[in-house]
């Protein structure tokens, strides 16, 4: 079962179909019970018309045996007194059911003794509401059987009293036949019967051609999909449905999604490359000045040993910083005052100057300082003379720039600067240029921290780097004094 209706389009077809299922059963039994009820209710209209009438003629007097209402074929009557005893009723009526009075075979017609004796007992009665020759308005209903000439019906009652002059209280009850009723109900279950299924199928059929049509394009994606990752060809991109709909945004942001993973494996493998490479020289540096201490420990060159150490050394936490970097590492939230971080990151370089103001942001002072401790180690290699390190706020934010007096970086260079490994012409040289990595991470710290690090010209004819940051919650507002 639950494979049966594993699928969207199967789990959709059902849901739709028992709902238009409840739907119909609903609405058919309340057409059946209206329609009942209509037809129901006639039969009780026409069965007190009936009644009436003959309580019209027994308050006119007419005798019982000339009473015209008893002489209709489909309308049962009987006509009681107040004792319950049956005075009167239809001539081919046989037997009876539901008026509360069973016998269908009048009483004698009982002699003027008789008559003056029920007088007597009818003034007895403590009932005045009707006068002699007034019939009750409304009627009371009731359901029931009569059989007439052999045929045995359902009948819907209505008892009618009227106050007779001479025979006092008296109690008709006509009836009308059921027989429309029934047969106009059993019509509509039929066809109710007949009719839901092959609706219900017509709903079924439609749903599942409707939605195999809309789900066409995400079984392609899916199939796509699963081709990309069995081949590991990022290049591939899924079909894109030319619509408007939930699926082609589906397609577009899938497609978006494998582009950015694309764009991050084809990185991760260049900072591998790249990251290899590097790695390759100091060690084999390393090893060869080793290899020949061992067989020549009066030419090992310790502090090219030393320098080599301490390169690679740098490199990895550099390699390392990144790689958490990129797993999405998240700065702690403290306080960070970027002025005195300033002076510290300044403090024993030669030829720095700084101008700061107060301004604290939120983040890693860590990683902060690292920020800016590659930042002066960038503007010493260029630099001339003069570096010049300040502190600003500036809005909401908390500007931090560190300008040389050196050559500065062509405009068409300003963005490259900040990618892995990147190294300009006149920083190519290993032990002068680095690695091409301290830029770059400063801008993904910078990046990591709501901030932007770019670069431009300073006023004396050099590189300008500024790093941008958002003020700490407490700070934003008029600068303090």
């Amino acid at each position: 079962m639950s494979r049966l209706f594993g699928s969207v389009r199967s789990r959709a077809t059902l849901g739709a179909t028992l709902v238009v299922a409840v739907a119909l059963v609903a609405a058919g039994t309340a057409l059946l019970l209206s329609l009942r009820a209509n037809l129901t209710g006639e039969a009780g209209t026409r069965a007190e018309r009936s009644a009436q009438a003959v309580a019209s003629e027994l308050a006119a007097r007419t005798p019982l045996d000339k009473l015209s209402g008893l002489d209709a074929e489909d309308t049962p009557v009987q006509i009681v007194d107040e004792d319950g005893v049956l005075l009167a009723a239809s001539e081919d009526l046989e037997r009876i059911s539901g008026t509360g009075a069973s016998e269908v075979t009048p009483e004698p017609a009982r002699s003027d003794d008789d008559d003056g004796d029920q007088d007597d007992d009818r003034d007895d009665r403590d009932d005045d509401s009707l006068g002699p020759g007034e019939i009750a308005p409304g009627a009371s209903y009731t359901n029931g059987t009569a059989t007439i000439d052999g045929d045995t019906e359902d009948y819907r009652f209505a008892a009618v009293e009227v106050e007779t002059p001479d025979r006092g209280r008296l109690t008709v009850h006509a009836g009308a036949p059921l027989a429309a009723e029934h047969s106009a109900v059993g019509t509509a279950l039929t066809a109710m019967l007949i009719g839901f299924p092959l609706l219900l199928g017509v709903v079924a059929a439609v749903t599942w051609l409707v939605t195999g049509r809309a789900l066409r394009p995400v079984e392609g994606i899916r199939r796509e999909m699963a081709a990309i990752t069995a081949s590991e060809d990022l290049r591939r991109r899924v079909p894109e449905p030319a619509t408007h709909d939930e699926i082609a945004r589906l397609a577009r942001t899938t497609n978006a999604t494998l582009a950015a993973l694309e764009t991050s494996v084809e990185r991760q493998r260049a900072f591998v490359a790249d990251a290899s490479h590097e790695l390759r020289s100091p060690i084999a540096s390393l090893r060869t000045q080793l290899e020949v201490a061992a067989a020549h420990p009066e030419l090992l060159d310790l502090e090219g040993a030393v320098e080599d150490t301490v390169r690679l050394q740098n490199l990895a936490a550099d390699l390392l910083l990144l790689a958490r970097l990129d797993a999405g590492e998240r700065p702690a939230g403290t306080r960070v005052e970027l002025a005195a971080l300033a002076r510290e990151a300044a403090e024993g370089r030669q030829g720095v100057t700084v101008e700061a103001e107060r301004a604290e942001t939120a983040g890693s002072r860590g990683q902060l300082a690292r920020v800016l401790a590659n930042l002066l180690d960038n503007a010493e290699r260029h630099a001339r003379e003069r570096i010049t390190v300040t502190v600003r706020r500036e809005g909401g934010e908390a500007v931090v720039g560190v300008a040389d007096d050196g050559e500065g970086v062509a405009e068409a260079d300003r963005e490259r600067i900040f990618e892995r490994f990147v190294r300009l012409d006149a920083a190519r040289s290993r032990d002068d240029g680095g690695a091409g990595l301290g830029l770059a991470i400063a801008r993904d710290v910078a990046v990591r921290h709501g901030g932007t690090l770019t670069a431009g010209a300073a006023p004396a004819g050099g590189a300008l780097f500024e790093l941008r940051l958002p003020l700490a919650g407490a700070d934003r507002g008029t600068p303090r004094v």
